[in-house]
């Protein structure tokens, strides 16, 4: 009557082959018997094998579907109890398959680590059901005992067996069977004995996942073969691309934070993340640094013990401290960032002025035209003779002849946070013609580890630099009211934008803590000069290159009268010098000369009296543009100030 449970029989389903599968029906012994053969099959289903007269069916193509049928010729009270057993044994089997079937190498290391964790724990049930068999055995187990027994078991069974159903059905890895093992266990708070699996099955699941972030925090090394991890390496990014394009972003895409963040991280994966990365930057200045992570620094637990919080507060803040030391005392970051002053926001502009002199002829070509070669090779000159040659960084200075004008280029920079509409179609409208003044520029050549903060102020700096430096050029203007136009442009530029601004960023670096610090204080420097001095404002902006056009054009037209003059009395005065045939001669070229000549004279002069009409109309405009953006750009109101000083001058 006591055969193996371990025996396996192929049995279609049907409720007839109970009886023609085993010669009787169970039904057709007494209920004692009955009693014995539903405690051994029940033995044999708890490990997922079938038992003579409980039937085991799966539906093809759905492994979740299980379901366990029974002679219906059995005594009802004992289908019953045997009923109550049947969710424990789809438990077992359940697990049991996903264990299996996540042990995979393609499942993943979290994976890996949670099917580990469960075979361990199917290893101590089926040692319960190899005990219950012994007892069953010995004659000391009924019916209700092995359900006394069972009872334990059922619950931490059964929630398994539903965070398993959850995970196969959404095919979760990595991150998501930690978030949802541990969603669970706060679902489970009021059953202690699961809550207390489910979170053993979390932290034996997560301990692959916290080696990975071992290395992270403590190396800077990204090991992540199945990528479970919640920081994403874009590969594709190299330090070098730096040079070639400003908007590399190499220091927020190279490694950056991506979906399925584990919970119990999600409030220190900024942390996480940057630890790492300041990490990386060392490691690509050649200096190999690592966290010392002693034996009470490892990752290996968490849940109501917070020790892994500050084991990443304490990598962070030593990495952080390390690479801030390194770019300050090493790379010289506040000394560096005075050199990118002297030349982009003008500190000294000495070298500018004699640059601009010596440059004259070749920026007013074409920009297609322009030597870029030749414009390097006098800034270099500019440079050596002016009060810049004591600076060591000089020669990281460059020129740059762009295609477009001021106005076209600020459209196109990438990374200015404003808003789409501040800049259309019309506010971009090339000029009809450019000359290299207009496209020229300032380049700071930046090397690495400052790519990481100061990228943008390669170009950003850039565009600055030119709008100040027009204004030196400006200085040909002969007229009292365009000069102090241009002088008050300058002044509010430079004194009430550029300087007080770079005070408050230098003081704010010298206290910085933090890489990200440096890097914030630097780009809400960048962001505030570019929108002070008027660069992210085009209607100001158009306006005031504007009358700078005027002025540039007014001073050309009076410099041509001035030869124009000097022209004529040299020619008077060679025909007073002369006598006789040649003197008759010289008179008659003279007087044709003097003629055409005083006819150009007549139309610079109208065109310099034009000049005058539209500066002093453009001048009177600007004022109530200042006024209006006065309310929305406070800053506004010093320069309304200088500017209405001026027209009431004029």
């Amino acid at each position: 009557m006591m055969t193996s449970r371990f025996a396996e029989f192929k049995v279609p389903y049907s409720f007839d082959s109970f009886s023609s599968g085993f010669g009787k029906a169970i039904g057709c012994y007494d209920s004692a018997v009955q009693e014995l053969i539903v405690i051994d099959d029940l033995l044999s289903s708890m490990v997922g094998i079938e038992g003579r007269y409980i039937l085991i069916k799966r539906v093809r193509g759905k492994d979740n579907d299980i379901t366990f049928h029974v002679d219906p010729s059995m005594d009802l009270a004992l289908q019953e109890l045997a009923k109550r057993i049947f969710p424990l044994c789809k438990s077992f089997m359940l697990i049991n398959q996903f264990a299996e079937m996540r042990s995979q190498f393609k499942s993943g290391l979290v994976n890996h680590a949670f099917s580990a964790a469960l075979r361990a724990l199917l290893l101590d049930y089926q040692t319960m059901v190899a005990q219950l068999e012994h007892q069953f055995w010995l004659g000391r187990l009924s019916l209700q005992g092995l359900w006394f027994y069972c009872q334990p078991m059922m619950g931490p069974m059964q929630a398994l067996s539903t965070v398993i159903q959850k995970a196969s059905i959404n095919s979760f890895s990595g991150s998501a069977i930690l978030n949802l093992l541990q969603s669970q266990a706060k679902a489970m708070a009021g059953d202690n004995a699961v809550r207390l699996l489910l979170e053993k099955m979390t932290q034996c699941a997560s301990n692959a996942y916290l080696g990975i972030l071992e290395r992270w925090i403590y190396e800077g090394v990204i090991d992540d073969p199945y990528s479970e991890f919640f920081i994403m390496e874009n590969k594709s990014l190299k330090k070098e691309s730096l040079t070639q394009d400003y908007d590399a972003k190499y220091w927020r895409q190279r490694y950056s934070l991506k979906d399925g963040i584990p919970s119990f991280l999600a409030n220190i994966a900024g942390t996480i993340l940057t630890t790492g990365k300041y990490l990386n930057v060392m490691r690509e200045c050649g200096h190999n640094v690592q966290v010392p992570a002693p034996e009470n620094s490892k990752l290996m637990s968490f849940g109501s013990n917070h020790h892994y919080l500050e084991c990443v507060k304490a990598a962070y803040n030593f990495a952080s401290s390390e690479l801030l030391n390194l770019i300050k005392e090493k790379y010289d970051l506040l000394g560096k960032l005075r050199s990118m002053k002297h030349y982009l926001l003008l500190d000294q502009g000495d070298f500018l002025v004699h640059f601009m002199d010596i440059a004259r002829d070749e920026l007013a070509k074409k920009p297609d035209e322009v030597s870029v070669e030749k414009l390097q090779s006098l800034l270099d000159l500019a440079l050596r003779t002016t009060a810049a040659a004591a600076d060591p960084c000089h020669e990281d200075l460059t020129c740059v002849v762009e295609k477009t004008s001021l106005l076209r280029r600020l459209g196109t920079l990438k990374d200015l946070e404003v808003s789409p509409t501040t800049f259309n179609r019309d506010d971009l409208e090339e000029p009809v013609s450019i000359t290299g003044l207009d496209a020229f520029s300032l380049s700071y050549k930046v090397k690495w580890p400052f790519f990481a903060g100061l990228g943008k102020c390669i170009s950003r700096g850039s565009v600055p630099s030119t709008h100040v430096e027009l204004r030196y050029q400006d200085h040909l203007s002969c007229v009292s009211t365009m000069l102090k136009f241009i002088n008050s442009l300058l002044h509010y530029l430079t004194f009430e934008v550029l300087e007080p601004n770079w005070h408050v960023m230098h003081n704010r670096l010298q206290s910085a803590k933090s890489i990200d610090e440096v890097i914030q204080h630097h780009d809400f420097f960048l962001d505030k000069c570019l929108r002070e001095c008027l660069l992210l404002l085009p209607e100001l902006l158009k306006k005031v290159e504007r009358l700078k056009s005027l002025c540039l054009q007014y001073a050309a037209a009076t410099q041509w009268m001035i030869s124009s003059s000097i022209d004529m009395q040299n020619t008077e005065e060679a025909i007073d010098d002369s006598d006789g045939l040649n003197k008759a001669k010289q008179c008659r070229s003279g007087s044709s000369s003097l003629l055409k000549s005083t006819a150009k004279n007549a139309a610079v002069t109208d065109s310099i009296l034009k000049f005058e009409r539209e500066f002093s109309a453009e001048l009177q405009s600007l004022g109530p543009i200042l006024s209006k953006n006065s309310q929305a750009e406070p800053h506004l109101t010093h320069l309304a100030q200088w500017i209405l000083g001026v027209r009431n001058d004029q």
